[in-house]
């Protein structure tokens, strides 16, 4: 991917260097929704050979297979609760200890409150990874707005598109597998606005929490998709915001 592209042209000086952050790579993704931190998160993912943590996916699993904190998580889950940090801290220590995570890994969408990112940099600390990397997606308001109510994803492998600076080849249908582009509830326009005010009050904190470790490096989120990818590589591989 870089070799097509000058990489001075997409980050032009070194600036805001993030030190001691563990050659490991605990990655992590912050910002607002729709800022694209899952759609990157892929992406490097699979550049960097890293898995690609979700507690979402996290607590369907451990409720598919029985375990004890899946057992504990089914019925809050099915109630539409929202189940303990307790009961997901112990799912991301289980999943952090797991083979393919020990050169590494890629969060986003976690954590989301301080209290969890607390106890996240003890499960790190206690691990190979030591200080993670926390790429901070700095998109404007505005443009939250239009990528979140132009956002579909698709029903079958879901791959995200934007109708308005990412659109399918065909209409109404993934380039991948043919199948049906859904626009999901939490983006429409009338929920937006919660969701956007339930970050400023909940996660938004953690920019300052990460910034005060010195391990925060912003990233300017608002280019188009491969502008932000390149960006975001460097950032990863240097350590360092763009100037």
């Amino acid at each position: 991917m870089m070799a097509s592209c000058e990489r001075t042209a997409c980050v032009a000086a070194v600036a805001d260097v993030a030190p001691a952050v563990s050659p490991r790579r605990a990655l992590i993704f912050l910002g607002p929704p729709g800022a694209g931190k899952g759609t990157q998160a892929k992406r490097i993912a699979r550049k960097l050979g890293l898995p690609h943590l979700s507690t979402g996916d996290m607590l369907r699993d451990h409720a598919d297979r029985g375990t004890e904190l899946g057992l504990l998580a089914r019925p809050i889950m099915e109630q539409g609760g929202l189940v303990p940090d307790e009961i997901v801290l112990g799912m991301v220590a289980e999943r952090l200890s797991r083979p393919d995570c020990a050169n590494g890994f890629i969060f986003d969408g976690f954590p989301r409150t301080l209290p969890q990112a607390q106890k996240l940099d003890e499960l790190l600390q206690r691990g190979p990874w030591g200080k993670p990397l926390v790429v901070h997606f700095v998109v404007e308001a505005e443009d939250l707005v239009r990528r979140m109510t132009g956002r579909r994803t698709c029903s079958i492998g879901g791959e995200i598109y934007n109708i308005h600076d990412q659109p399918p080849k065909v209409a109404g249908r993934c380039d991948v597998d043919g199948g049906e582009l859904i626009q999901r509830s939490d983006d429409r326009p009338e929920v937006i606005r919660e969701r956007l005010a339930a970050y400023d009050g909940k996660t938004k904190p953690l920019v300052d929490y990460y910034r005060s470790q010195g391990v925060l490096l912003d990233l300017p989120g608002g280019a188009n998709v491969e502008a932000v990818a390149l960006t975001l590589l460097e950032m990863v591989e240097t350590g360092a915001s763009p100037a």
